[in-house]
């Protein structure tokens, strides 16, 4: 990765990350709000949405935060996505990473949220909130 300063956005909302199986139609709750992301393998489908969205009976992992790379990153870099987990990880800082067209998005456990905004931005990096 290149010596430049990355500047990462702390999200308002909680979230969710959820499972259900792979045929089911994506249901509408899984579509709203200011972010979310579907991803349908042979295997599940995944939903990662806003937390208040999700019908109880869902199985799912809730109270994550997400650090959003601001961008759009370039395809040529390399090594943010290691980075910032490499940071994370020597921290003893689980994630769950997605990554679209345009940039990197981070999602930590909010339990760990600030102890993860501490060490990045020890390691240089820029955290802003929403």
């Amino acid at each position: 990765m290149s010596n430049t300063i990355l500047t990462m956005k702390l999200l308002n909302e909680s979230f969710a990350v959820c499972r259900l199986e792979s045929r089911e139609p994506v249901p509408a709750w899984a579509s709203s709000g200011s972010f979310f992301s579907i991803t349908r393998t042979a295997e599940e489908l995944s939903v990662v949405c806003t937390q208040e969205n999700v019908p109880s009976g869902i199985k799912c992992e809730k109270s994550w935060r997400i650090l959003k790379v601001e961008g759009p990153l370039d395809f040529s870099l390399i090594g943010i996505l290691s980075s910032i987990s490499s940071v994370l990880a020597s921290s003893g800082i689980s994630i769950f990473a997605i990554s679209t067209y345009d940039t990197d998005y981070i999602l930590v456990k909010d339990e760990n949220i600030n102890k993860a905004t501490d060490v990045l931005s020890a390691k240089g990096y820029n955290i802003i909130s929403e």
